[in-house]
C-alpha cells in the first residue's frame, strides 16, 4: 500500500524538487516560470485534456451511472461550498475564492489516476479517470476561468464604460475562447457524437500532452524556490478540505446510501483522495492571482497525501 502511494507520487515530488533546485541555482527565475505555464495553459494541457478526453468511448461514459453521480456531487458540490465559504464567509477576492475552490475540489485523476488506481482497481479505473477528469475539466475549470476573468480589474480606457450584461458577455465570451475550455468541450462532443478520430492524430498529440503535468509542476517548483513555501492556515485549510474532507464525505455518503462494501465506494473514495490538480498553478501564475499560496496548497496536498491516501486505501480494502 505505501509502496502503491509512494510511487504514485515519487514523479510529481522529484519534479518539483527539480523545478526548486533549477530556480536555488539561478538557471530559472518567476519570469521563466509564467512564460513555461503559459506554454501548458495554451498548448499542453488543452491537448491533453482533448486527448484524454475522445480517448473515451461513449459506452465507458455510461457505463457507471452511479459513480457520475458520485463525482458531479463531490467535484461541484465541494467546488461549491468552498467558493461560497472563501467569498462571502472570508472575504477573499473573487480570483482567490474560485482558485480555493478548484485546489479544494478538483483531484489530480489523470495525472497521478492511473499509478495510483491502476494498481488498485485495474481495468476499472480507466472509466474512473476519464469521468473525474471529465466532471472536472468540463465543469470546475471553465468556472474558474471564467470567475478568474471576471476577477481582473478592468483596464483603464477612454472609451464609454459599457453596461453589466455586456462585461459579464464578454468575460463569458473570452473563457469560451480559452483553449482549456473548447479543447475538453470540443472532445467531449465527439464521443457523444461517437466520432473517431484518426489513430494518427491522436498520437501526433500524445507528445505535447505528456508535457502538460510535467512542466507545469516544474515551474510550481520554481514559484516555491522564488516566493518561499508559505503555509498559512488558509493553505492548511484548502488542503484539509481537498485530502480529509471531501474523500471523507464520498465515503460517509455512499455508506449511508447503501452502497458499503460495493466497488463504487473504493472508486469514488480513491479518486477523490487523489492530490489537487498542477493545474491551480497554471491559473495562478496565468492570472497572477495568489502564486504562493497556489503553489504552497500544491506541494502540501501532495506532501500529505502519502498518509492521507494511505489511510483511505486501507479503509477501502477493508470494506471490500
Amino acid at each position: 500500500m505505501v509502496e502503491t502511494v509512494l510511487t504514485a507520487l515519487a514523479p510529481i515530488v522529484v519534479t518539483l524538487l527539480l523545478g526548486f533546485a533549477a530556480a536555488w541555482h539561478q538557471d530559472f527565475g518567476a519570469k521563466d516560470a509564467a512564460v513555461l505555464n503559459r506554454m501548458v495553459l495554451l498548448y499542453a494541457v488543452p491537448v491533453a485534456l482533448f486527448v484524454g478526453t475522445v480517448g473515451t468511448s461513449r459506452g465507458e461514459l455510461v457505463q457507471d451511472v452511479a459513480f457520475a453521480v458520485a463525482m458531479c456531487v463531490a467535484i461541484v458540490g465541494m467546488y461549491t461550498l468552498v467558493f461560497l465559504l472563501f467569498r462571502f464567509m472570508l472575504r477573499f477576492s473573487l480570483g482567490e475564492s474560485v482558485l480555493a475552490a478548484l485546489a479544494a475540489s478538483a483531484p489530480a485523476a489523470p495525472f497521478m489516476g492511473p499509478a495510483i488506481l491502476g494498481d488498485l482497481l485495474g481495468k476499472a479505473s480507466a472509466t474512473s479517470i476519464a469521468i473525474a477528469a471529465l466532471v472536472t475539466n468540463l465543469v470546475v475549470v471553465p468556472v474558474t476561468i471564467f470567475g478568474l476573468g471576471l476577477g481582473k480589474p478592468p483596464v483603464a480606457s477612454t472609451a464609454r464604460p459599457t453596461g453589466h450584461h455586456s462585461g459579464f458577455s464578454e468575460k463569458l465570451l473570452e473563457t469560451l475562447k480559452q483553449p482549456m475550455v473548447w479543447a475538453p468541450l470540443l472532445a467531449f462532443a465527439l464521443v457523444l457524437s461517437d466520432v473517431k478520430i484518426p489513430a494518427i492524430l491522436g498520437r501526433g498529440l500524445s507528445l505535447l500532452s505528456h508535457a502538460s503535468a510535467g512542466v507545469a509542476i516544474f515551474a510550481c517548483g520554481i514559484l516555491l524556490a522564488t516566493y518561499k513555501i508559505r503555509i498559512d492556515w488558509t493553505v492548511s485549510l484548502v488542503v484539509l478540505l481537498k485530502n480529509v474532507v471531501q474523500p471523507a464525505l464520498v465515503l460517509g455518503g455512499l455508506v449511508w446510501l447503501g452502497y458499503g462494501g460495493g466497488p463504487i465506494v473504493a472508486k469514488a473514495v480513491l479518486t477523490t483522495a487523489i492530490p489537487t490538480m498542477p493545474i491551480v498553478i497554471v491559473l495562478a501564475v496565468q492570472y497572477q492571482v495568489a502564486e504562493v499560496q497556489a503553489s504552497s496548497t500544491l506541494f502540501l496536498s501532495v506532501i500529505s497525501s502519502i498518509v492521507t491516501m494511505g489511510v483511505f486505501i486501507a479503509v477501502t480494502q477493508q470494506m471490500t
